[in-house]
C-alpha cells in the first residue's frame, strides 16, 4: 500500500498506530506531464498527514452540498479497516490542506465526519467536510474534482495526481484485475496500471484523473515492491480461473464509478440507494 511507510513502521501501522510521514529526502518534483486533452493539475487535491487525496463531487452534486474528500481506507486516521469492516459515519476532525492548480497550500480543510471507509472489495475513504463546495470556490476559487459515473477505459491516458508529494505521473489504463490480493484484503475489478505510474510511498488516495475528460475514474492505492506473493505491500492479481500472476513494480488503483450511485442529495453516503454496490456494515 502506498502510504509513506519505512519496512520497520509497518507492524505499527497494521496495528493502528499514528502514521508516519514519509522522509524529507524523498522526492517532491513534478513529473512532465504528456500534452492533452485536458491540462490536469493539482487543483482541487489535498494532502493529508500520511496520504494524498482530493475533494470531489458527482455529477449531481449541488453548490450547497457539503464537499467530500476522497482518499483510501488505509489511509484512515484509526488504522487499517479488518478485512470485512466497513466504517460509516464516524466523527471525524482530520484536517487536509487543499492545493491549487500549482501544487501550493492554499488552505486547511477539516471533516466533520468519515462518511464510508472500507478495504472490502475496494479501498476507499470519504470524509464529509465542514464546508460547501460553494464556500470552497468562494474562498479559494478551486471547485471540486467530479467523478466519473463509468467504467474506465483500458488503454486510456490518466493521471496520477499526489497532494502529498506535489507530483503528477502520467501513464496508461494497462488493464483491469478480477482480484488484487494483499495480505488479508481483496479488492474486486482493480486498475493496473502501464509501468510508467510507478507510485512511492504518500502516493495513497490520489485521485487517478482521465487525461481527456478530467474526471476522477479512480484512486491510487498500491503496487508490488519486491515480487513477493499477496503479501502486504505485495499485491497479486487473480484470474477468475484462480491462477495467480505477480508483476513486480506494477502499481494499481481502486474504480471510483461506482461511488457515485452511493451518493444522495446533500452528500448523504446511503447505501441502500439504487445501483450502490459498495460493501455494507
Amino acid at each position: 500500500m502506498k502510504k509513506p511507510l519505512a519496512g520497520a513502521l509497518l507492524a505499527l501501522l497494521l496495528t493502528g498506530a499514528a502514521a508516519v510521514p514519509a522522509a524529507a529526502s524523498a522526492p517532491r518534483e513534478t513529473v512532465a506531464q504528456a500534452p492533452a486533452a485536458t491540462a490536469v493539475n493539482f487543483a482541487g487535491t489535498v494532502a493529508l498527514s500520511n496520504c494524498s487525496g482530493s475533494v470531489v463531487r458527482t455529477p449531481s452534486s449541488l453548490p450547497s452540498d457539503p464537499a467530500l474528500v476522497l482518499s483510501n481506507g488505509h489511509c484512515l486516521e484509526t488504522g487499517f479497516p479488518a478485512a470485512g469492516e466497513v466504517v460509516v459515519n464516524k466523527r471525524s476532525t482530520r484536517s487536509f490542506t487543499l492545493l491549487n492548480s500549482a501544487g501550493t497550500g492554499v488552505g486547511t480543510l477539516r471533516a466533520s465526519k468519515i462518511a464510508y471507509g472500507t478495504m472490502t472489495d475496494t479501498d476507499i475513504s470519504i470524509y464529509q467536510l465542514t464546508k460547501t463546495y460553494a464556500q470552497i470556490q468562494s474562498t479559494y476559487g478551486i471547485s471540486a474534482l467530479t467523478l466519473n459515473d463509468t467504467h474506465p477505459v483500458q488503454g486510456s491516458a490518466i493521471s496520477v495526481v499526489s497532494g502529498y508529494w506535489k507530483r503528477i505521473y502520467n501513464c496508461n489504463v494497462d488493464g483491469f484485475v478480477y482480484r488484487l490480493k494483499e495480505g488479508d484484503w481483496t479488492w474486486k475489478d482493480s486498475v493496473r496500471y502501464t509501468s510508467a505510474c510507478n507510485t512511492i510511498g504518500g502516493t495513497s488516495g490520489s485521485p487517478v484523473v482521465d487525461a481527456t475528460t478530467g474526471k476522477v475514474v479512480a484512486v491510487n492505492n498500491t503496487g508490488n515492491e519486491n515480487g513477493e506473493s499477496c503479501t502486504v505491500n505485495n499485491p497479486c492479481e487473480i484470474d477468475e480461473s484462480g491462477a495467480v500472476t505477480v508483476r513486480q513494480g506494477i502499481n494499481y488503483a481502486q474504480e471510483t464509478y461506482i461511488i457515485v450511485p452511493c451518493i444522495g442529495p446533500g452528500s448523504v453516503i446511503d447505501l441502500n440507494r439504487a445501483g450502490c454496490a459498495l460493501p455494507k456494515p
